[in-house]
């Protein structure tokens, strides 16, 4: 199966690059399509996702259009998606605008053919605004960082209720599991050796001395802060791309569930600002000080605050937890990088740039200077 020449995605930095994933055929589409009874007859695939985890494509249908979406079978299995949709269902139920999951012959939201797993969405109201944008940018203001700090409020809002357990050990999912451990390096040794190809690349580094140094430097009092959280299932990979907009600035759909589980809601605020606040794929080619947006923090917390109110210690934990918050994600995707790809030099940056990299990046002077102004508000 090949992919077109012109379809590249978003890598590891700010280049384009071929794909992982090769582009979805309309051959392919086609027969997975088949198993939707209300997806239609294919017309033509419109356009090709450039997001690397997996491939995906707008088809339109003599029925409308859906959103396609492929998995190596190693990456998300027919039981994973479920353990997405369930959540998903619950949300719509609750009333939270969301994508639709569209079910097969067999009642289930994904079938798997061959080596592949394909999931249909119905096609969501609202604008894509940042579909070309890499998930590691901004927000295009401050207005759109408030308004979706009130859609993840929402979206708390609307999972309460819900009882599920965290999600089966799998690659690509930020879990919750590390931090809030009594203690996070015993934590982050049963982490990786559950997973046999993170342990593999570890190997043979001094990762728990190099872990120790960071959680002794940034992580001092937020296991016990953490652990008197309430579990709450969250999205854990909130940014921009994840959203549709009205033409007013607010959010009108929510998607991409892939990174959601069993978390709470400070830990989800704290990723959405990690996510958004700072412009990361500049890290080390512009001036530090020029990395970091507290007034878009600001917002998108003062957005949340309008639906879920927070405590000045509320506030003071997010801000505790924003140097760290990326820890477990980010050997996640070490696992699927040596793990299902192979590619021990993306794992490579994913340690020392994505995990090590950041982390550091919170200790030096303008670190340090965002997270005082981030909670200046609180302690004003």
């Amino acid at each position: 199966m090949a992919s077109s020449p012109a379809h590249l995605v978003h890598g590891m930095g700010t280049e384009l690059e071929a794909p992982t994933w090769p582009a979805i055929t309309p051959a392919e589409a086609q027969a997975a399509l088949a198993h939707f009874p209300a997806a239609g007859a294919l017309i033509a695939l419109d356009w090709h996702s450039p997001r690397p985890f997996s491939a995906a494509t707008l088809v339109r249908t003599t029925r409308g259009a859906f959103f396609l979406k492929r998995h190596h079978h190693r990456l998300r299995s027919l039981v994973g998606l479920a353990e997405e949709h369930r959540f998903i269902a619950h949300l719509a139920h609750a009333g939270l605008p969301v994508a639709e999951v569209l079910l097969t012959e067999t009642g289930q939201g994904a079938v798997a053919l061959g080596e592949w797993c394909y999931e249909l969405h119905r096609r969501a109201p609202g604008d894509d605004l940042y579909r070309d944008r890499l998930s590691w940018t901004p927000f295009l203001s401050d207005a759109h960082a408030h308004a979706a700090g009130v859609a993840l409020a929402r979206l708390h809002d609307a999972a309460e209720g819900f009882v599920a357990p965290s999600r089966r050990v799998q690659p690509l999912v930020a879990s919750f599991t590390i931090l809030p451990a009594p203690d996070p390096l015993a934590a982050a040794r049963a982490y990786v050796a559950a997973r046999p190809a993170l342990a593999g690349f570890l190997e043979g580094r001094a990762w728990v001395d190099e872990l120790g140094r960071l959680f002794a430097a940034l992580g001092q009092g937020l296991s016990a802060r953490l652990a008197d959280q309430p579990a709450l299932w969250t999205h854990n990979d909130w940014h921009p791309s994840n959203l549709l907009w009205t033409s007013d600035g607010t959010v009108a759909t929510t998607f991409d569930f892939g990174l959601a589980d069993r978390t709470c809601a400070l830990h989800d605020l704290a990723t959405a600002i990690e996510r958004t606040a700072i412009a990361w794929l500049d890290l080390g080619h512009a001036p530090d000080d020029a990395l970091a947006s507290a007034d878009a923090a600001r917002a998108l917390l003062a957005g949340y605050a309008s639906v879920r109110p927070l405590a000045a210690e509320d506030v003071e934990t997010v801000v505790r937890l924003l140097p760290l918050v990326h820890v477990e994600f980010a050997l996640s995707e070490i696992d699927y990088f040596s793990g299902v790809l192979g590619n021990a030099s993306d794992a490579t940056l994913a340690w020392d740039g994505y995990l090590v990299g950041h982390a550091q990046w919170f200790l030096s002077r303008a670190g340090q200077d965002f997270l005082r102004a981030v909670m200046a508000p609180a302690s004003a």
